[in-house]
């Protein structure tokens, strides 16, 4: 079971460094989010988003091999993913692009749900 924890953080991990790609530049993030960055301001704001969700993506992969940061990561993931999802389902409109990120993250939800419930059984048994 503890494998299971390790596995859904992994995956909910690699899903959060995939943006990370985005800090290469304009062109990396118009591929990503379907949108042009040409304003140096939104450049400069999107590409630290991507070192943030590196970070974050890290130390997810981090914590499924060190259980004492298990919990963390566990709540930051949801309260990234949950935020981002609520986000874009209140807004809408979204194109093909964050349509992507979207599904990415209904699928990272699923991981730190399934994850976090038996992270959270395995606790109790300690």
């Amino acid at each position: 079971m503890k494998y299971l924890v390790s596995a859904m953080l992994v995956v909910v991990g690699i899903i959060h460094l995939l943006p990370l790609s985005g800090v290469l530049g304009s062109e990396r993030l118009a591929s990503l989010y379907g949108l042009q960055f040409n304003e140096p301001n939104l450049e400069i704001l999107m590409r630290h988003r991507a070192v943030l969700f590196g970070l974050l993506g890290a130390f997810m992969v981090f914590a499924a091999f060190k259980p004492a940061y298990q919990t963390v990561a566990f709540i930051g993931g949801f309260i990234s993913v949950v935020s981002f999802l609520y986000l874009a389902w209140s807004v809408g409109g979204y194109n093909e692009q964050v349509g992507r990120v979207f599904i990415a993250d209904v699928v990272a939800l699923g991981c730190l749900v399934v994850g976090g419930v038996v992270h959270a059984v395995l606790q109790r048994e300690v």
